[in-house]
């Protein structure tokens, strides 16, 4: 029996009843199953979450060694990541359509394919073009990736909670991060430095397996593609790679310093308005950008972006802080492994916590957490080390999950209000904001980390008197030796001012988030006496 033919044995032995039926087209239908089932399904949206994001994790965490791999400078590498993030963010433009025409594991089996054959060239024959090619395929398979863990899920918990299971689904794609800084650097340079493209391969080859081992249940199919749709397509990825380029070099190159910045920021710029435009005259548009300008939808943005933004302390702001006093991932294992099950610990909450009510409250917290975090490591020094920052890692690790599922919660409430059709809006809106936000998070707090640190620089110099002891020691032993004293002290004096800049857009962003159900809060009370 062919692998196609069992997939196809395995759903006939489902029985369907009518409330078993999809919510929105493309998503499986929900049966009742046995114990272990929903426990083997649930295991697999995790397995499938993690998968979306481990692979890009896992090249953030080692461009160095890939810029050395590819002899490239550094700033080309770290390109690299943009590639992942154009296409993850506007990969849903196709794939929710496509899932509804032919089926998610139709779909996602010949993309994880070609995105196992894209690793497996770059093995053969590494290159940098050809690094860049696999980390937009990479994308583009992490966004499917994380529907199908959402969809597992969805099949793993009965109806009533589907809001757990959205939770569940795209709260597990967070623990990419942590698990990447796990693994060991001999592992990433085993079989001549190649390690880490062989993982990458592993993990396709591995969600190829499960997914033919435990099918999900089928869906309800329907004719869904226009030709319009790929022309908004052609237009928003594009745009999105070069918007994406463009944030991700800018701290590199320096905004100021490289004219073709500006350039791709423009072409990106008419690229994505064009696209938008187009949509907002169609009849059946990809995108519904008169509900995108709702109140409703562009608070759920702006309070995705800001906590996102915040949310790049972690990976941008304490691995820098930590890196730069010459500490590797090897020396950090315990802290990320902290921050993995604080994380365990938000996604839990999460779960339990969550009603429609609740979420505004969630989000908040969730912010609150990084603001302490944040707080707490702005008091960091040259001496700090992956120690003192456990507590406050593990905070902004457990706002991480905290934040992410419920916020993608909400925004999939107001698509049953509103109707399955702004199902793919909110989809790709929420992909966005937490791709373009995380990208232009490290943008931001990187560019601040380089012009603080000069200020610093410049500061601590004006304070240098030969006539000081310890100064004119320095000098005996060494004008160079002076030199990287004072920039490692600015540089610590730089991550600080980070740290306490994420604290007060966090603060900002769960004050924002409170205040309309904690003013509605009082007015109700104010009012009920009357009402008596």
């Amino acid at each position: 029996m062919s692998s196609a033919e069992g997939i196809v044995a395995a759903r006939e032995a489902y029985r369907f009843e009518p409330q078993d039926r999809p919510v929105f087209p493309g998503s499986p239908y929900s049966p009742p199953l046995a114990l272990g089932m929903r426990l083997t399904y649930a295991a697999m949206a995790v397995l499938m979450g993690v998968a979306a994001s481990f692979p890009n994790a896992l090249t953030n965490a080692n461009t160095s060694s890939l810029a050395g791999e590819f002899g490239v400078y550094a700033a080309q590498a770290a390109l690299l990541p943009a590639f992942y993030v154009a296409l993850n963010a506007t990969g849903n433009l196709t794939l929710v359509r496509a899932r509804i025409q032919f089926g998610i594991p139709q779909v996602m089996l010949p993309l994880l394919t070609v995105y196992a054959l894209a690793a497996l060239v770059e093995l053969a024959a590494p290159s940098f073009v050809g690094e860049a090619v696999l980390r937009a395929i990479n994308g583009l398979t992490g966004a499917g990736l994380t529907a199908m863990g959402i969809a597992y899920a969805l099949t793993a918990l009965p109806p009533s909670k589907r809001p757990m299971a959205i939770v569940l689904g795209i709260s597990v794609g967070q623990f990419g991060l942590p698990l990447a800084r796990l693994v060991p650097v001999d592992a990433l340079a085993a079989a001549g430095g190649h390690g880490l493209h062989l993982i990458e391969l592993g993990v396709a080859l591995l969600a190829i397996a499960a997914m033919l081992a435990f099918p999900l249940p089928p869906t309800d199919r329907s004719k869904a593609f226009e030709r319009l749709d790929f022309v908004t397509v052609a237009l928003m990825v594009p745009g999105a790679l070069l918007l994406s380029v463009a944030l991700q070099g800018g701290r590199f190159l320096w905004w100021t310093d490289t004219p073709w910045l500006g350039v791709a920021l423009a072409v990106a710029l008419v690229l994505i308005v064009a696209a938008f435009t187009l949509e907002h005259y169609r009849a059946r548009p990809l995108l519904q950008t008169r509900w995108i300008g709702t109140r409703d939808i562009m608070r759920f943005a702006a309070v995705a972006i800001l906590v996102r933004l915040a949310l790049a302390e972690q990976t941008y702001g304490s691995v820098g802080l930590l890196t730069s006093g010459g500490l590797s991932n090897d020396q950090l294992r315990i802290l990320f492994a902290l921050v993995a099950l604080a994380m365990v610990a938000g996604l839990a909450t999460a779960m339990l916590a969550l009603t429609p009510t609740r979420v505004p409250w969630l989000i908040a917290g969730a912010a609150l957490l990084i603001a302490v975090g944040a707080g707490l490591d702005s008091q960091a020094n040259n001496l700090t080390r992956p120690e003192q920052l456990y507590f406050s890692q593990a905070l902004i690790g457990f706002g991480t999950t905290l934040f992410i599922g419920p916020a993608l919660a909400f925004g999939i409430l107001r698509v049953l209000q509103r109707g399955p059709e702004m199902f793919i809006t909110t989809i790709v809106v929420f992909s966005i904001t937490q791709n373009v936000g995380g990208l232009a998070g490290s943008a931001l707090l990187g560019s601040l980390q380089i012009a603080s640190a000069r200020a610093h620089a410049a500061a601590l110099s004006e304070h240098l008197v030969a006539a000081d002891p310890q100064v004119a020691a320095r000098l005996q032993s060494g004008a160079a030796q002076l030199s990287q004293a004072l920039n490692r002290e600015a540089g610590v004096l730089a991550y600080n001012d980070v740290f306490l800049f994420v604290a007060a857009l966090a603060l900002a962003t769960a004050a924002y988030v409170a205040f309309p159900p904690a003013f509605n809060a009082i007015r109700q009370r104010l009012r009920a006496p009357r009402e008596i």
